[in-house]
């Protein structure tokens, strides 16, 4: 099998922001930069049982395998359904942990600039919590500190999206901080802390409740978007399990589990308007990423509806749920083709992102039929939808 063409052509000399594409982390990302007195405690790459794994802390196990979450071969070649559980990080196109690699290809594929977001950790940091507090902490941290570097060696073409101390709202506060004196331009968190048991047996409340006004506050006051990556928690992180019925080959388990995480964010985002959050804090902006665009009309619709047959006693918003929408938020498309310039035009030109979720299974390689997929657009709109939003949203220059 050949290599596929990668055709830069096919967004027409347009500017191009990916904004949902992912790192497999390189095996010295902690060790690398860690303290002495935790070298050998964060995250590294061992043996266990005979197999390479990632582990933290003394003994737990963050990947069994260390697969590398990436479907494209050294030679460009994408590997078809589920083949690259098999493979190792020496299998692998390096543009999936390169930053020099990754800019190569980017520029083969026409995209001037991509939002990075993390793979063994979670997409939404939820594993940095099975260690103690300062050891998570320092989790985090080092991770923020080696997107920063990564960020600045990519010449300001790769924008990695922070990680919260999502567990203590203090921190996250103080991270936020950091993170924004750092140069990083947006946030990833865990969608469902509520989820959490604390040191004392009591659980965190929900992203809804006042103690998490003072880390809303901070993302407003630095102008930090906050993005829901699909499988953003414990909870959602169903890629094969429990959807598929067990009779099914595991590969069309795994296609009907991927399926189900894009509608599942609509809990996240029906919570987050519901909560009257938005009404407190009028300037946050929400990303659903890696999420697409069908569902989110009927969602919207359905909860307008809802709210008018029975939650009319208790819901106190300023406005109904559904205009919430193109004022705190933003979803992601990629592979949609039947209906996506109706469903664009639905939710709003101004709030809709493209991405390819590269190196990952359903990732768009190579990016084709991008003027098909545009039909009925005009030009105005077609540069928002590539690069003008998502300049306007992640503070990137193109």
């Amino acid at each position: 099998m050949n290599a596929p063409v990668l055709d830069k052509s096919v967004f027409g000399g347009r500017k191009v922001i990916d904004v949902d594409t992912h790192l497999v982390e390189p095996f010295d990302l902690w060790s690398s930069r860690a303290p002495a007195a935790m070298k050998a405690r964060l995250p590294r790459v061992t043996m266990v049982d005979g197999v390479r794994s990632w582990v933290i802390d003394e003994d737990k196990i963050l990947s069994k395998g260390a697969v590398p979450a990436c479907t494209i071969s050294r030679e460009g070649i994408k590997w078809p359904g589920l083949d690259f559980i098999e493979k190792q990080i020496e299998d692998v196109d390096p543009a999936a942990y390169s930053v020099r690699e990754r800019v190569a290809v980017m520029d083969r594929m026409g995209i001037d600039a991509q939002i990075v977001y993390p793979n063994i950790l979670g997409f939404g940091g939820q594993k940095a919590v099975e260690v103690d507090e300062q050891l998570r902490l320092a989790t985090v941290q080092i991770f923020n500190d080696a997107m920063a570097e990564m960020q600045a060696d990519s010449g300001l073409r790769m924008f990695p999206m922070a990680m919260l101390p999502w567990w203590n709202v203090d921190l996250a506060v103080k991270e936020i901080a950091r993170v924004h004196k750092l140069g990083l331009r947006g946030l990833n968190i865990n969608s469902d802390p509520h989820l959490f048991r604390r040191a004392d047996g009591s659980m965190l409340p929900d992203l809804g409740q006042s103690y998490w006004y003072p880390m809303w506050e901070a993302c407003e006051a630095y102008d930090m978007p906050i993005n829901f990556h699909i499988g953003a928690s414990e909870e959602s992180m169903d890629f094969v399990g429990a959807q598929g019925w067990p009779g099914l080959h595991r590969d069309m388990r795994s296609g009907l589990g991927g399926a189900m995480l894009f509608i599942n964010n609509g809990k996240t985002m029906g919570n987050l308007i519901l909560s009257g959050l938005l009404d407190r804090f009028t300037r946050l902006k929400f990303v659903s990423v890696e999420s697409g665009l069908g569902w989110i009309p009927f969602l919207l619709e359905a909860i307008d509806y809802q709210m008018s047959e029975t939650g009319f006693n208790a819901c106190k918003l300023e406005r109904r749920p559904s205009e919430y929408f193109r004022t705190n938020f933003f979803a992601c498309f990629w592979f949609e083709r039947r209906n996506l310039v109706h469903d664009i035009r639905q939710l709003g030109v101004d709030n809709c992102l493209f991405e390819t979720d590269y190196p990952h299974p359903i990732c768009l390689y190579p990016v084709d039929d991008m003027d098909k997929a545009f039909a009925g657009l005009t030009e105005e709109e077609k540069v928002k939808l590539l690069s003008g939003n998502a300049a306007r949203l992640y503070n990137i220059a193109v």
